[in-house]
């Protein structure tokens, strides 16, 4: 039997795979009351929790340019000096517990792996900007790999959203993976993919 529990996800229309570990966590008590949130890497998309577990807001994300699942050794290292190659241009997968803090250029940011120097941040205002504000707004989740590996949202969804909730106290960040059903890494016989 099925165990229903309403993240406000299906009204987000979230993927099932998004769905199910927002089940999950909640069933798990696994963000232990803390603010979080759930980046699905294949549609693109951010869901950000406030500490009771509530849907407090929904996105279209950037992404690491490069599929994958794990950082590269060193990465961290070769981001901060802006020589990070092609193909470790991930956003792995995982549990990462999050801080709020700041970068190099003193921006305001949510470090979720700080060893592999990878954030949830606001759209920068560079050369790029205006490249990744078309790919924002694409329905389409495939142009949104284009970061070295952080999770990049719109300015206003970071301040009305992020920033109160991630960006003032310690949270949880889940990344679903690219190449496996988050059944494998957060496994629960009592949860099925389709119940909410």
């Amino acid at each position: 039997m099925a165990v229903r529990v309403d993240t406000g996800l299906a009204l987000a229309r979230a993927s099932d795979e998004a769905r199910y570990l927002g089940r999950w966590v909640a069933l798990r008590g696994d963000a232990a009351g803390r603010p979080h949130a759930i980046v699905d890497k294949r549609g693109a998309r951010l869901y950000v929790f406030d500490a009771d577990g509530r849907l407090a807001g929904h996105s279209t994300v950037l992404l690491g340019a490069a599929p994958g699942d794990r950082s590269a050794p060193g990465v961290g290292q070769r981001a901060q000096a802006g020589h990070v190659p092609m193909s470790q241009r991930t956003t792995p997968a995982g549990r990462f517990d999050s801080q709020p803090g700041r970068n190099l250029h003193g921006e305001e940011i949510v470090w979720f792996d700080y060893g592999a120097a990878l954030a949830l941040h606001r759209l920068r205002d560079d050369g790029a900007r205006g490249d990744r504000l078309r790919r924002l707004a694409t329905p389409s989740p495939d142009d949104n790999r284009a970061s070295l590996g952080c999770v990049v949202v719109p300015e206003a969804f970071f301040d009305a959203v992020v920033r109160p909730l991630l960006g003032t106290r310690p949270g949880v960040v889940y990344v679903l993976p690219d190449d496996a059903p988050p059944q494998a890494r957060w496994p629960d016989a009592a949860l099925s993919a389709r119940a909410e």
